[in-house]
């Protein structure tokens, strides 16, 4: 691990006294690589965990079941929504993706922040439950040619399907302004920094720290 890896690991590490953990919800349109940045900031962030996901979609490429997505049928999916397993679900260009609200409400309850990657509709709905400290990101693409070009690298998407998200993403892009954080993913490195730095400065917010400014107050009179 690089040095600087590391110092982002212990600064990290050192303003976690949170009682209950913190959800981050990261989200962009199809394309920001909002999967990618997570992805870094797992790797030098501790005490933060990645909520899988289920959906209906096929795996892409190098995609495992129960570590991207858990993979299931429209069947099985339609019975996790009737028994209310999801914390918030939504149909994405036609595939469905629901968030498990018991992984969620177990890591939080135990204290571990957790990162959640969701579309704009999902960031909404968890926008709107009650009870769950949370802090939202939003990952802007630099243009739409270059999500066309991500979109066309990854190579998982019919001519139609490609369509469909380009002529989506202005519409997605405009819901920026019900984010905490922007992040302008033009340079990946810059950009998984900033996202680190987020989860490190929310941790360090007083109110999140209470406990132990208390505690380190009491020990102060104390003596």
């Amino acid at each position: 691990m690089s040095s600087k890896a590391t110092d982002v690991q212990s600064e990290t590490q050192r303003t976690q006294t949170s009682p209950q953990g913190v959800l981050y919800v990261v989200s962009s349109p199809s394309g920001g690589g909002k999967g990618t940045l997570i992805r870094r900031v797992l790797e030098v962030v501790p005490d933060l965990s990645y909520s899988v996901s289920y959906t209906t979609r096929a795996p892409r490429n190098g995609e495992v079941n129960g570590r991207e997505y858990f993979f299931v049928d429209r069947q099985r999916f339609e019975e996790m929504v009737a028994a209310g397993d999801f914390l918030e679900w939504a149909n994405v260009h036609g595939h469905l993706y629901g968030t498990a609200r018991s992984q969620v409400t177990r890591e939080v309850a135990a204290g571990t922040d957790i990162i959640l990657e969701v579309d704009v509709q999902g960031a909404a709905s968890v926008k709107e439950l009650d009870g769950l400290d949370s802090v939202s990101i939003f990952i802007l693409p630099p243009s739409l040619e270059t999500l066309k070009e991500r979109l066309l690298a990854r190579g998982t998407d019919s001519q139609e399907q490609l369509d469909v998200r380009l002529r989506k993403a202005p519409e997605e892009l405009s819901q920026y302004v019900s984010f905490d954080y922007i992040i302008f993913n033009d340079q990946i490195d810059r950009a998984a920094a900033q996202l680190a730095a987020i989860v490190s400065a929310e941790r360090a917010r007083r109110a999140r720290q209470e406990p132990l400014i208390r505690d380190v107050i009491e020990k102060f009179k104390a003596n």
